[in-house]
């Protein structure tokens, strides 16, 4: 048996074990893309305000707006968005989740969003966890992730041409000739034309589910040096020597936040319940992603700054790391960068599908041959 058949049948296995959650991982990537740009026309009323040109009301008014929203509730992150934009309260009470949609300026509620009846989200979980606990849905994910990625190595061995005489005929369809043909010929050409980018998209989904994807990143951009864990970790608190946790801490904190980067253009702050964790703010450098962002760690009690973290004095494995999920999901290079995305998801999920046919098809062909006449 040569090592191109070999190749073939590991490529032909491992197609159909994760074949499957291949098709539905990619299709449910591909229609996540443009989320914020669906939203945005169908809940235009919810996501935008007019722009007051004066400054956001303070986290603990719009907290304790959030609270009269959805009573009994629980804070854990306030983002402001843009200037024009609403801002998000995320709260929890006993019936779960809720996403508050505010004016930034008049603290009103706009809309109350529940995750586990929104599309996108619902679509989000299922390309992460295909609606399974996460701590299994996760492992079967990523499983096939893995899969996929050697399954575009032996792809590309496959596809190589043997001879000179055929490279211009590998990077073609040739659609004239019959269906079967064409089918193989996409299958093969697709496969090559997305391999660069399926991969960095797939990489980087393993990192969602795995420590050492974004270890290797780190470690792989610091040139093997630093301390991932030193450098993003949050400072300790002493919580026997401050009596309750502040609110108006967290006032400060975010009025420092932005004084300290007046050119960003989205801002979070995160509360935590437990009075040894520090109030965490971050600065966005654009509105609706997340890279290129500042950290900054203050003392709950009272508002004091314990640690910053500007995004200028990261380690570039770190930058690489938060610029994880804007790599995923092409938000990086904005709308030409979704589209990318979207277009190398579109034809991971129809691999699986031409590839299917690709070897139904040969297992028809090899059925009907006929038996060897006996003597």
């Amino acid at each position: 048996m040569s090592f191109k058949t070999q190749v073939r049948n590991i490529h032909k296995w491992l197609g159909l074990t994760s074949g499957l959650i291949v098709f539905i991982v990619s299709i449910t990537g591909c229609i996540f893309c443009f989320q914020d740009e669906i939203k945005d026309i169908t809940r235009e009323e919810s996501r935008f305000v007019v722009n007051e040109n004066k400054p956001y009301l303070p986290p603990s008014i719009l907290i304790e707006k959030a609270k009269i929203a959805v009573p009994k509730s629980t804070t854990s992150t306030v983002v402001y968005v843009a200037p024009n934009r609403s801002a998000v309260v995320y709260t929890n009470s006993a019936a779960g989740y809720k996403y508050v949609f505010m004016n930034p300026y008049s603290g009103k509620t706009l809309f109350i969003e529940d995750p586990t009846t929104d599309f996108f989200i619902i679509v989000e979980y299922i390309h992460l966890y295909l609606l399974l606990p996460d701590y299994i849905g996760k492992h079967i994910v990523a499983g096939a992730t893995i899969i996929f990625i050697f399954m575009l190595i032996t792809g590309i061995i496959q596809w190589w041409p043997k001879r000179r005489s055929d490279i211009k005929r590998s990077f073609n369809v040739k659609w004239s000739a019959k269906w079967r043909r064409v089918n193989y010929d996409w299958h093969n050409v697709s496969g090559f034309y997305i391999s660069i980018v399926a991969f960095i998209i797939a990489f980087t989904g393993l990192v969602f589910a795995y420590d050492w994807a974004g270890d290797t990143i780190y470690y792989t951009a610091n040139l093997g040096k630093g301390d991932k864990e030193a450098e993003s970790k949050a400072p300790a608190i002493d919580s026997t020597k401050y009596a309750t946790i502040n609110i108006a801490a967290a006032d400060k904190a975010m009025a420092a936040t932005m004084k300290m980067n007046p050119n960003a253009e989205m801002f979070f702050i995160t509360l935590s319940e437990k009075k040894d964790q520090p109030v965490t703010t971050g600065a966005y450098k654009y509105t609706l992603r997340f890279d290129h962002q500042s950290n900054y760690h203050f003392h709950p009690g009272d508002g004091s700054l314990l640690k910053s973290e500007p995004h200028e004095q990261k380690s570039f494995g770190l930058q690489l790391n938060e610029m994880n999920y804007g790599i995923h999901t092409g938000q990086i290079l904005d709308l030409p960068g979704k589209i990318i995305a979207f277009t190398a998801s579109l034809i991971a999920a129809a691999l699986p599908v031409t590839g299917f046919i690709i070897w139904y098809g040969r297992r028809k062909k090899t059925k009907k041959k006929p038996s060897p006449a006996r003597n």
